[in-house]
């Protein structure tokens, strides 16, 4: 397994023209991996422990479709407050989640390409949380323009130190943009390589690749897809900008087999404000449960626009009702519904293929 990464990362850097010289090894890079902990019983980690994807599906250990429903952190450098264990904990304890995803920023001038120990120390905090907790915790390179090395080195230090856990889900590149960027010319060639060079030490825990157009164009890397083991594709959508016209590209990308996860969606419109969507968003939950699809709302955050969570200056845990927004009220009821209803995927009988 490790010499076939190898040899894809190799291509990759050759169809992509970037280098494949090894990155200086940091301080980071050398930590030891920890003793994998005993998840707590009732966890979501301690019933469905190791995913997988088979049949188009994100399966458990059982070899059952699980259905991972949680909340995204807000971008790591602007929200630093809520890389915190006591927003993992709360999250866990009052909101239900399955499943966190930490945003670490890669894009701007004050991210994990500048500060690479303060990035990966916020990482780290949240991992460890969701590992103490049972819950399953994504870690989003997240970046809209593509910087392999940068990622590369920062995403296999995660897996040198986290990638014996059961845990870990990556994220490698978290939205590339939309115009001048192509599939099988920009995105497939910068995947081979990040998640070739994660493949080398973590062969196991399930990664998520994006694709053009914000994560959107899932149809067009379905066709040409990567060639990695437990590897689905993530959808990103807005509910108040995005409909049945996306959903029915989704729906094209699984009739070819692959599997999709939402690790990032909002109830707002795109650019992160705006009223809320109740109908659309509705329409969307609809969709992700009947076909197995796990979801990640956008995001424990309390910047002042509408698709933050928190209202500006809550608390990094104990949130009452004051403390949320609309949409931070309705994706708390929802998580807690699921969470009473049933954890795990009950497709539809639409959605089996």
């Amino acid at each position: 397994m490790k010499g076939w990464a190898g040899a894809v990362v190799a291509l990759a850097a050759i169809a992509s023209g970037c280098s494949t010289a090894p990155v200086a090894a940091q301080p980071t890079d050398r930590i030891a991996a920890p003793l994998a902990p005993q998840a707590p019983e009732g966890s979501p980690v301690a019933r469905h422990g190791a995913l997988s994807v088979r049949d188009g599906k994100s399966v458990d250990a059982h070899g059952q479709p699980v259905t991972l429903r949680g909340m995204s952190l807000f971008w790591s450098q602007w929200g630093p407050q809520y890389y915190a264990r006591d927003t993992i904990d709360w999250l866990a304890r009052d909101w239900q989640v399955d499943v966190v995803r930490a945003a670490i920023a890669a894009e701007g001038n004050d991210g994990a390409r500048q500060h690479f120990e303060r990035e990966f120390a916020k990482a780290s905090t949240v991992i460890d949380a969701a590992v103490a907790n049972g819950l399953y915790v994504v870690v989003d390179w997240h970046q809209h323009h593509a910087f392999p090395d940068d990622a590369e080195r920062f995403l296999t230090a995660i897996a040198k130190k986290y990638g014996d856990l059961p845990n870990l889900i990556y994220e490698p590149w978290n939205e590339p943009l939309r115009d001048g960027v192509y599939w099988s010319r920009d995105v497939k060639p910068y995947h081979l390589r990040v998640v070739g060079a994660i493949r080398e030490i973590d062969p196991d825990n399930l990664v998520i690749a994006g694709s053009p157009s914000w994560s959107q164009d899932v149809d067009i890397a379905a066709a040409d897809p990567l060639p990695f083991t437990n590897l689905a594709y993530t959808l990103h959508y807005y509910a108040g900008t995005h409909g049945q016209e996306l959903r029915d590209k989704a729906d094209i990308a699984l009739g070819k087999g692959v599997a999709l996860l939402v690790t990032e969606f909002g109830t707002v419109n795109a650019n992160g404000d705006g009223p809320l969507a109740r109908e659309e968003s509705q329409r969307w939950w609809d969709w992700a449960e009947g076909n197995c699809i796990g979801w990640m709302a956008w995001s424990i955050g309390d910047r002042d626009e509408s698709s933050a969570a928190l209202r500006p200056g809550t608390p990094p845990a104990g949130w009452n009702a004051q403390d949320l927004t609309e949409s931070g009220t309705l994706l708390r009821q929802k998580l807690r519904e699921a969470r009473a209803r049933n954890p795990a995927c009950q497709p539809t009988q639409a959605s089996l293929r």
